[in-house]
């Protein structure tokens, strides 16, 4: 249980996101809802089911915003025990295709954005001598892709690119860093790597890689939640620098 810990869910408007925010909700946490659009509608939905919620608008992408958010956080909740990075955008096509405007959007977004939360939230979790950071990675991030194009170069073009992959590939780097260089603060810092989601972002995941899931199925946002919760709660404190998959087993390592 999560009892009068203070969580701060970044993409929190988002499926996966608000999802998250929910589970830790439920587990007694304090909830403070980040995204670039407004989450008062899910702050509200919070508290009518007796949970703590703070709704905060801000941009990952601005390391000045991001510093005023958890600095309101601290105003009114005194401590932040657990960041949860979910705050993400994904790129579709192939390699050629993508503009270097393209590539600097995914990287600003998943890889900038997440190290800068994770940079504004270290010095209050060292003061207090405890925390939880876990970042959401990827599949993409470790298995090249999940498209098979010397097999159907057409699923390369409904699938996530080289942008998205390499871009969470910089996120469970920084996961490993950041958990040897904070272990020492008793901090620990994970990942969670998901493979395909159901959302409005997979509608278009082709059938045939839908096939290659062994347990024959597409993930939900509740499996990477309660994952999440594991990481967020004292019952993981001897886990750190680790990348969960989360994916039906269509990668394994």
């Amino acid at each position: 249980m999560l009892k009068n810990r203070v969580a701060l869910v970044t993409g929190a408007a988002g499926g996966i996101g608000s999802a998250v925010a929910r589970k830790l909700a439920q587990q007694g946490a304090h909830v403070c809802l980040l995204d670039i659009t407004s989450t008062q509608s899910l702050a509200e939905e919070i508290k009518t089911g007796g949970g703590k919620s703070l709704s905060l608008q801000a941009d990952v992408c601005q390391p000045a915003t991001m510093t005023m958010a958890v600095e309101k956080v601290l105003s009114e909740c005194k401590r932040i025990d657990i960041l949860v990075n979910v705050a993400g955008t994904v790129s579709l096509g192939a390699a050629t295709d993508i503009s270097e405007a393209e590539w600097d959007r995914v990287h600003t977004i998943n890889l900038k954005g997440t190290f800068f939360a994770c940079q504004c939230v270290i010095k209050p979790m060292q003061k207090q001598r405890y925390g939880r950071i876990i970042n959401i990675g990827s599949v993409l991030g470790k298995n090249g892709g999940n498209p098979r194009p010397w097999i159907d170069r057409s699923e390369q073009q409904l699938a996530a690119n080289v942008a998205y992959g390499t871009s969470k590939a910089g996120v469970h780097a920084l996961t490993s860093y950041l958990a040897k260089e904070l272990a020492v603060d008793q901090i620990t810092v994970n990942a969670v790597a998901p493979g395909p989601i159901s959302s409005a972002m997979t509608t278009q995941f082709p059938q045939t890689l839908r096939n290659l899931i062994p347990l024959g199925r597409m993930g939900e946002k509740e499996d990477v939640a309660h994952t999440v919760a594991f990481l967020a709660s004292e019952k993981s404190g001897f886990i750190t620098g680790e990348i969960i998959d989360v994916n039906g087993g269509m990668w394994c390592d």
